[in-house]
């Protein structure tokens, strides 16, 4: 999913017409500063990430002063929570809270239901995974309708609400779900949801996640990588959502692993499908290589997106082998791979003479295709590690990987001759 921080949530959540915090983001501590002077009076400093667990890691602060708000911007800013470096922080106006509920709107993708579903619980804040199961109220709605007030009231009504504050939470849901809809939102959480010692309902906290096939639908909001990676998008990332986002036939996934240049066994890694790809993982896992990347071409793409993958694959550096995983019959052409592999081979092999490469490829055209590989990288120099199997191994992960491992092997005794020989 296309995650937003919290501060760009409600930015949407305000022009949507809900009730959210006054505040803004700031980037540096002067201007956390500023902003607070500008709220006059006490405000919330909480640092801007896409994770959760922010206020047990002590990156939410409650200040009184502006130069309280700079001291605890300067401390936030710059520091790290679960990986992901903090580099905004939001100022917002500290409210007095009278109670705090639990309220989101995500895909009930039930085979009976596959429709929105609004969860609601008189319970929220930092321990909602600890709420009680009965104190958790879920209604499923339509996608077209909407959802509707009197469904809303009698759901809250259930969860324990008094009668003279069902109208005002049911009509804070509508809204929300109306929300969630105009921003094709696949999850929509509001946690906590506050009601004031002054009896208003605000949104004091907002993860919104947008569905990556809707993302097309909303440039306004400045998505730059529709896909939910567990960490900061690196350079390989940004170039592998280019591929899918410019072009719609069939996969052309590319993500970043974590790859730890400074070190050795590490494979790029090219599979075909999501079994085919565990498969592949398993393989290179069972003799101590790792994938530097993970990447999947499937559902019949053309030969361009694939070769766009393998050379975005081929391109990190430092890799010490390619694998092409097609671990299953595929009832697509692999012929498209065969010729894609084989351009992206023929470019790169020259430049990294040895380089390791087992292509397993199999189903659809699967004997024009090994032939198309045969024949492609036959006499390419450079191509001196390169071994293309079919049917034969197509579930055979101890084989695949433990010739990945022999010719890694020989390639860094190379290396390493070439290294004194050059001393």
């Amino acid at each position: 999913m296309a995650k937003l921080l919290e501060f760009q949530g409600k930015g949407w959540l305000r022009k949507a017409g809900l009730p959210v915090p006054a505040g803004r983001a700031a980037a540096t501590p002067e201007e956390a500063k500023q902003i607070a002077a500008e709220i006059g009076k006490p405000v919330a400093v909480k640092a801007q990430v896409l994770a959760g667990g922010r206020g047990k890691s002590g990156a939410v602060r409650l200040v009184d002063t502006p130069e309280e708000a700079q001291a605890a911007a300067a401390s936030i800013l710059g520091t790290e929570i679960k990986g992901y470096p903090v580099r905004h922080v939001l100022v917002e106006e500290k409210l007095d809270i009278a109670q705090e509920f639990y309220a989101s709107i995500t895909v009930n993708s039930g085979r009976q239901a596959r429709s929105p579903m609004l969860m609601f619980s008189p319970e929220g804040g930092m321990d909602i995974e600890s709420v009680p199961e009965e104190k958790i109220f879920r209604i499923s709605y339509s996608s077209l309708h909407g959802l509707e007030v009197y469904d809303a009231i009698d759901m809250l009504s259930k969860a324990g609400l008094p009668n003279d504050q069902l109208l005002k939470f049911a009509t804070f849901l509508v809204n929300l779900a109306a929300a969630n809809k105009k921003y094709d939102c696949f999850t929509l959480e509001i946690n906590p949801l506050v009601l004031t010692k002054g009896g208003e309902l605000v949104a004091t906290d907002c993860k919104m996640d947008v569905d990556n096939s809707s993302v097309y639908r909303h440039p306004e909001m400045g998505i730059e990588v529709a896909r939910d990676f567990g960490h900061e998008p690196t350079q390989l990332d940004l170039i592998g959502w280019g591929i899918e986002k410019a072009d719609l036939r069939g996969s052309g996934f590319v993500m970043s692993m974590g790859f730890d240049e400074k070190s050795s066994g590490y494979i790029g890694y090219h599979p075909i499908g999501g079994g085919s790809a565990m498969m592949g993982m398993d393989a290179l896992n069972a003799v101590g290589l790792k994938p530097a990347n993970y990447a999947d071409t499937s559902g019949n793409p053309v030969a361009s997106k694939v070769y766009r993958v393998a050379r975005v694959v081929l391109s990190q550096p430092n890799i010490e082998g390619y694998l092409l995983g097609g671990f299953m019959m595929a009832n697509q052409e692999q012929w498209h791979h065969a010729h894609a592999v084989v351009k992206a081979l023929r470019e790169v092999l020259p430049k990294k003479p040895g380089l390791p490469c087992v292509l397993l490829l199999c189903g659809n055209k699967e004997e024009e295709s090994l032939a198309i590989l045969r024949e492609g990288l036959g006499n390419l120099a450079g191509a001196t590690r390169v071994e293309i199997y079919g049917r034969e191994h197509v579930t055979d992960t101890h084989f695949i990987g433990q010739r990945m491992l022999a010719l890694v092997q020989e390639y860094q005794e190379e290396k390493r001759r070439q290294g004194k020989n050059g001393d």
